[in-house]
């Protein structure tokens, strides 16, 4: 995990832990490429709830939600069966209309980084089906996790 002295660390937010499991392997002994998706995919709902936005509060406060639109895998360094590992999260980039986030799948143990997954989100009128602003309340909220890469 990063040094908890640093800004950046305190941008960052534990979003969910995990263990590897034998089902979890490939043919060559590691975590399957196939496996990393659900474990960031899980993260990525506990991502509004911990940088201080709900769900739910979007869409009854501003009337819009969320919807992914670009992700990105980055397998930096493998995971065997019982590495442990904690996914972390922080903002990278905010637009007018969509923010892109970094999850970091790191072990728990080592703190060596194993893979990190760039989430792009563009905020979704479910009306009239199309993109729509950032409302204010949202950017302040994300601009206190934003991080540089």
């Amino acid at each position: 995990m990063p040094d908890p002295d640093t800004p950046e660390s305190t941008a960052r937010v534990l979003l969910t832990r995990g263990v590897v499991h034998p089902w979890h392997h490939d043919i060559y002994g590691h975590m399957n490429v196939r496996h990393y998706a659900p474990f960031f995919d899980d993260a990525s709902f506990h991502l509004y709830a911990a940088l201080g936005l709900s769900l739910d509060g979007m869409l009854h406060d501003h009337g819009v939600h969320m919807v992914s639109a670009r992700a990105e895998t980055n397998f930096i360094q493998e995971l065997k069966a019982g590495d442990c590992f904690a996914i972390d999260g922080a903002v990278l980039r905010l637009g007018n209309r969509s923010a892109t986030f970094q999850l970091r799948m790191i072990h728990s143990d080592t703190g060596a980084l194993h893979a990190t997954y760039d989430l792009t989100d563009v905020i979704f009128d479910p009306k009239t089906r199309k993109s729509a602003p950032m409302p204010e309340a949202m950017r302040t909220a994300l601009a206190a996790h934003l991080v540089t890469e």
